[in-house]
């Protein structure tokens, strides 16, 4: 996908360099673009020198070191260095080249222990990029510092073309050397955030299923053993007051009952389980206020996991459609696509629904993304809106 606006263009690659502002075409007179350009090729050599004397000092020490007990640890730290040079030169490319690439992911040592550290850092690719990096910059700095120099001097009306293309070969190198290692590497950084995001909705569920409990229930019970409790007392004494505690006591019972059926809906409705996700919805829909047509295309069933999470994304979103949207008519479409389960939900409403933070918008969005799926809101001012929800497609076997 691309996107773009003028006069400098948000481009997206597709393999982790995230958003990156394509600038405007080279031209004479030179304009901000290229004195930014300028500017980078120039501070490219007195950078690369220190980068480069300071990198071959200190690797020549740890490895001249490493029959010691810290030549090892010196080269971890060589490592660790050259990653923070490359930090600095990703933000370089960003403010002077519009070039944004992902921030690698820290080396993680599948033990703890100083030597599971260690080696952790010592195969660390992202390192090892980068410090390759810093040798290749050395020859092309030089080159480069020289060629923009000249160029400024004595062949500025072609410097705009030149500068943009010394420019895009160090582009090229930042994108290829100093981006993340690879896609399990990004894939990786994206299922942390998605498992903190999981990790907090299970103690939200939690927390509201003690709140539901305490607040309900558990108060209905305690009531109920305290007006059997009378009742027993006044069983000789009064007959007739002892029966009619009793019988507000089996109120109690049936009230108290019917909340704990509701938690357990809550929780994982029992339809759901026993005849799937399309009369599942079928039944929300029906609590609706709005009237609603739910279509389901599934040859099988999804595993239980999925089931819940296209459940409960549908009952929230019917619960604000009922709530907030001021709609006539809305529609559920769920089908399976492939390795994919797409839910489509639209409604007629006043529109402008927006995925604000902390809201119930954005956490369906963080439950979604936790599980590797999407959530798109198309919602404009005045209606309608259409929400697309995609989770993978595991089956029940």
């Amino acid at each position: 996908m691309t996107v773009t606006s003028a006069p400098g263009r948000r481009a997206h690659h597709g393999h982790g360099d995230g958003f990156a502002v394509v600038p405007p075409p080279p031209r004479s007179p030179l304009s901000a673009w290229t004195w930014r350009e300028i500017t980078h090729l120039l501070c490219n050599l007195p950078l690369d020198v220190v980068a480069f004397a300071l990198l071959v000092s200190w690797l020549a020490a740890s490895l001249g070191l490493s029959v010691t007990v810290i030549g090892l640890p010196l080269l971890a730290l060589v490592l660790a260095g050259c990653r923070q040079y490359g930090r600095l030169e990703r933000v370089r490319a960003r403010a002077l080249l519009g070039v944004r690439v992902d921030e690698p992911s820290p080396p993680r040592a599948l033990e703890r222990g100083f030597f599971p550290w260690l080696w952790a850092r010592l195969k660390d690719p992202v390192g090892w990029r980068h410090a390759l990096y810093v040798f290749v910059r050395l020859p092309w700095g030089v080159v480069s510092f020289a060629l923009t120099f000249v160029s400024l001097f004595v062949a500025w009306p072609v410097l705009p073309w030149v500068a943009r293309g010394l420019t895009n070969v160090d582009r090229a190198l930042v994108r290829g050397l100093l981006s993340p290692s690879d896609e399990l590497e990004r894939r990786i950084a994206e299922l942390e955030s998605g498992r903190g995001a999981v990790v907090d909705t299970a103690a939200a569920d939690l927390r509201r299923i003690e709140r539901d409990l305490h607040d309900g229930a558990q108060a209905r019970l305690v009531a109920l053993a305290m007006g059997l409790g009378l009742a027993k007392e006044k069983l000789l004494e009064d007959p007739d007051a002892a029966a009619r505690m009793v019988d507000e006591a089996h109120g109690e019972v049936k009230l108290a009952l019917q909340e704990l059926r509701d938690l357990a809906r809550g929780i994982h409705p029992a339809i759901l389980t026993d005849r799937g996700l399309g009369p599942a919805l079928s039944a929300l829909a029906a609590r609706c206020t709005v009237p609603v047509t739910v279509t389901a295309d599934l040859g099988t069933r999804p595993a239980p996991a999925i089931e819940g999470i296209a459940y409960f994304t549908v009952s929230e979103l019917l619960q604000n459609i009922s709530k907030h949207a001021q709609a006539r008519s809305a529609s559920v479409d769920v089908w399976r696509s492939e390795d994919r389960l797409l839910i489509q939900v639209r409604d007629d409403g006043r529109g402008g629904a927006q995925p604000a933070a902390g809201g119930g918008l954005a956490g369906l969005a963080e439950r979604l993304g936790s599980v590797d799926g999407l959530f798109v809101l198309d919602s404009p001012t005045g209606g309608p809106t259409q929400i697309t929800a995609e989770l993978p497609w595991r089956s029940a076997s």
